[in-house]
């Protein structure tokens, strides 16, 4: 069973529509986290630059996912705005071994965070320091500290290592967001009817 079929067979609602925005630079890995979410029957892809945008749908009886993999490159990343209303979580997707870009990761991320479709819901956001495997990659603890997330008073958010290629963190990821989308929808504070 892939990391969302588990996801969506925790939360145990009823035909619900969970829209999650897999965001971060480009080559941070975002569309290798993806497909790690993917159930396992479903065959394996090419892992290629994302241009613009996929849409991933996951389902099971009681819920259903949309993921938007929101391409990273500079020229794109103005596309991310026009999902963010509908918006229910967060994936943010950092590569950790790339201390140069760290800077830009923190300017989008700030803008994502003070977007006015953003700053007022309180939508949970999920931290990948993906790259861990990488002999320059740096702790989870210091992509936290260079992207100022003890400032994230309004919204809950978790950072997690992660290697995307070999899965490794995303299970901890996803048991969090299960958790935060479950309190979400109990409190109904933002999933559709």
């Amino acid at each position: 069973m892939g990391l969302l079929d588990k996801l969506s067979g925790w939360l145990g609602l009823r035909k619900k529509e969970v829209n999650v925005l897999c965001l971060g630079l480009d080559n941070s890995g975002k569309t290798t986290i993806i497909n790690q979410m993917k159930p396992l029957n479903t065959p394996g892809q090419e892992i290629v630059p994302t241009i613009g945008f996929n849409i991933e749908k996951f389902k099971n009886s009681s819920l259903s996912f949309t993921v938007f993999d929101m391409s990273g490159q500079s020229r794109y990343r103005n596309l991310w705005e026009h999902y963010y209303k509908e918006s229910h979580a967060i994936i943010f997707v950092i590569d950790s071994s790339d201390k140069l870009r760290m800077v830009v990761a923190k300017e989008e991320l700030d803008t994502l965070l003070n977007h006015a479709d953003i700053c007022c819901k309180k939508l949970p956001v999920l931290f990948f320091a993906n790259k861990m495997d990488l002999r320059d990659a740096m702790s989870s603890v210091k992509v936290s500290q260079m992207l100022c997330l003890e400032n994230i008073k309004d919204k809950p958010w978790h950072i997690c290592a992660s290697n995307a290629i070999e899965g490794e963190g995303l299970q901890e990821g996803m048991d969090w967001l299960q958790e935060q989308i479950t309190q979400s929808y109990q409190n109904n504070d933002h999933l559709n009817e």
